[in-house]
Parts: C-alpha cells; sequence; structure tokens
C-alpha cells in the first residue's frame, strides 16, 4: 500500500468552487481510495491506494470532482517519500533569521521547461526570494504573503503549468497526517 498527498488547486477560495471535505472524502472512498483523510478546507488529501502512477490517480480524483460537482479542478499528487525530500530539501530552512511563517511551497504540475525559468528570473520580486528544484518552487516572503507580487498565479503563467501553493505550517502538517 502505498500512501499519498494530493493538493486540490483553487477550491473554496473567495466562494468559488465550494468543496465540502467531508463530501470530497465520501466520493473518494466511494471510488476506491482508500483511508482518506482531508485537512482543512484548501483542499488538501491524504489516501492509500495500491496503484503507484500519480498522474493517473490525480487525474481519478479530478474526474471524481467533475462527477460530483460539475466542475474542473486540477490535481497534483505526491506520494510520502517525494513529501518528506521536498520538506528537507528547503534551502531557506537553514538560513539565519527566516521566519517559518514567510515559507512556502508551490507544488507544479511538471518541471518547467529552462526557458521559462529563465523569463521568470528576470522578474524582480525583491524582497521576496524563490528557488525551483524540479517541479517544486520553494519561496520566502520578505514582508507577507498577501503583499507579494509572487504569486501562485504568476508561477503559473510564467513557468506554463499548474501550480499550487501550500504554506510550510500545512505542509508539515500533512507530512505528520500522511505518516
Amino acid at each position: 500500500m502505498n500512501s499519498y498527498i494530493a493538493l486540490l488547486r483553487g477550491i473554496n477560495v473567495s466562494g468559488k468552487k465550494k468543496i465540502k471535505m467531508s463530501d470530497l472524502k465520501e466520493f473518494l472512498l466511494n471510488d476506491g481510495f482508500i483511508d482518506v483523510q482531508t485537512y482543512i478546507q484548501s483542499g488538501n488529501v491524504i489516501f492509500n491506494s495500491k496503484k503507484t502512477d500519480k498522474v493517473k490517480l490525480a487525474e481519478e480524483i479530478s474526474l471524481c470532482i467533475l462527477k460530483n460537482y460539475a466542475f474542473e479542478v486540477p490535481v497534483v499528487v505526491k506520494s510520502k517519500i517525494e513529501w518528506e525530500r521536498i520538506l528537507n530539501k528547503n534551502p531557506f530552512i537553514n538560513q539565519n533569521g527566516v521566519d517559518l511563517k514567510k515559507l512556502y511551497v508551490t507544488f507544479l504540475y511538471n518541471s518547467p521547461s529552462k526557458e521559462d525559468v529563465e523569463i521568470l528570473k528576470t522578474i524582480d520580486f525583491n524582497p521576496d526570494k524563490y528557488q525551483i528544484k524540479n517541479d517544486i518552487v520553494y519561496s520566502c516572503y520578505g514582508q507577507s504573503f498577501g503583499k507579494t507580487k509572487m504569486t501562485n498565479n504568476v508561477f503559473e503563467k510564467k513557468l506554463k503549468l499548474i501550480a499550487t501553493t501550500r504554506n510550510w505550517n500545512t505542509v508539515n502538517k500533512l507530512l505528520q497526517l500522511v505518516s
């Protein structure tokens, strides 16, 4: 049995694409997902499966949502092992004086092209910083997430990929729940 974390993009934001996590949990259990748990209303799902193809698992979750809610939701799925690696490779975590409340992780659907990464580098996000490692963007915000121009939408547009962002506290909590 494999343990996974699924991240749903853009649900329960500003009254749009409303999904009750208790309903989603029930729908996923009925669709064959095992030991389904949800965490907060922003679309975090922990589950087990005998399947190993994360892309197909993400597609199955998206189809379940489409079938039950009549709207599409992009989904990114990571294994427990990947999640541990993501936590351990955050380049900002060991910097002196870093405020953990200003750390975020953006999960990309795929790794971005080198050309798109270079285009993103031309934008001045100061005082905010980011580093891209494969399909993960680690971010450290100088002021606050609410005042930045380095947003999830900017990453999606410039890297030409679906992306969904979680704060450092949520990323850590999801690892606790999957363990």
